[in-house]
């Protein structure tokens, strides 16, 4: 499973094909120019952008557009952000209710450099988008706050629907993968995210293709499972510029099966797994799945 599709030139179902509204593409891109958003589709140079920006859907980027951290698989920026935009929740609250968004996913970049890691910027736009769209099911993609207890806390009392923190990949691959990140920090985050709410759903995820074994995959799962997650996400690693970690593996679509049948064997309420299956894709069906249908 490790060998058989060694990276290389890439291989004919990474060849995304969509259907795109090209009217929803430059109304998604000009609000968020017009307000002042950033949007992981864009910093992060999501493969599913484009079809997402023409379903109308976007996941809010919060904090800038420059992290602290520079992990090698990521391709936002990795230089000194600017001060927090005060007016950043209330636009986003804005451009949620003029896209007439009900599923609405927020991350972030890591900062570091501020005392609580983000978390207060997190709980007010979860606060305004609430206020501004009662009913709607905001989901938090969240760096680790430093693994700071109290932090969590702020944005866990603004009452978010999700909170998602992405393991990325296996324990081995830290060290050279997500410098200044900690695999035992993200799973205790993870673990206190639903020992403090256990009413608000957990979610994690992780890439393959960065030379992990099937061995430490399970080992992987095994730790989400004990950690309480309740939905993970399986997505193939894509290189974003040459600057960035090479891809070591693509996985066909037979091996994401496969993969998926083991994380099912676990105790995950929902497990996703596929080429172009990212965190926030499509998140809003993993949460249909689990609360039996209550939204739209």
């Amino acid at each position: 499973m490790e060998t058989s599709n060694p990276a290389g030139q890439k291989p004919q179902w990474l060849r995304k094909k969509v259907s795109l509204n090209n009217e929803n593409i430059a109304a998604v891109k000009d609000l968020l120019v017009d307000l002042n958003l950033n949007t992981v589709c864009q910093s992060a140079k999501c493969p599913n952008i484009f079809e997402c920006f023409s379903k109308k859907t976007a996941t809010f980027m919060l904090l800038g557009d420059k992290c602290t951290r520079n992990c090698a698989f990521c391709g936002v920026d990795s230089l000194k952000p600017l001060p927090p935009d005060k007016n950043e929740p209330v636009n986003i609250a804005k451009a949620v209710k003029e896209l007439s968004l009900q599923y609405i996913v927020l991350t972030s970049v890591t900062r570091d450099d501020i005392e609580d890691g983000g978390a207060l910027q997190f709980a007010e736009t979860v606060k305004k988008i609430k206020k501004e769209m009662p009913g709607a099911i905001v989901e938090c993609l969240i760096p680790d706050f430093k693994g700071t207890t109290d932090n969590l806390k702020v944005l866990l009392d603004a009452n978010p629907d999700v909170v998602n923190h992405n393991v990325e990949t296996v324990k081995s691959n830290y060290k050279r993968i997500r410098s200044g990140a900690s695999y035992k920090r993200s799973l205790g985050l993870l673990k206190s995210s639903k020992k403090l709410r256990p009413d608000i759903i957990t979610k994690s995820g992780f890439m393959l293709g960065l030379g992990e074994s099937i061995k430490e995959i399970k080992e992987l799962l095994s730790d989400l499972s004990a950690s309480k997650v309740d939905i993970v996400t399986i997505g193939q690693y894509l290189r974003p510029s040459t600057k960035n970690y090479p891809v070591i593996k693509y996985y066909n679509p037979d091996e994401f099966s496969h993969v998926e049948e083991i994380a099912k064997g676990f105790a995950f309420k929902y497990v996703v797994s596929g080429t172009f299956v990212r965190s926030s894709y499509q998140a809003s069906a993993a949460y249909k799945a689990i609360t039996a249908g209550n939204i739209k």
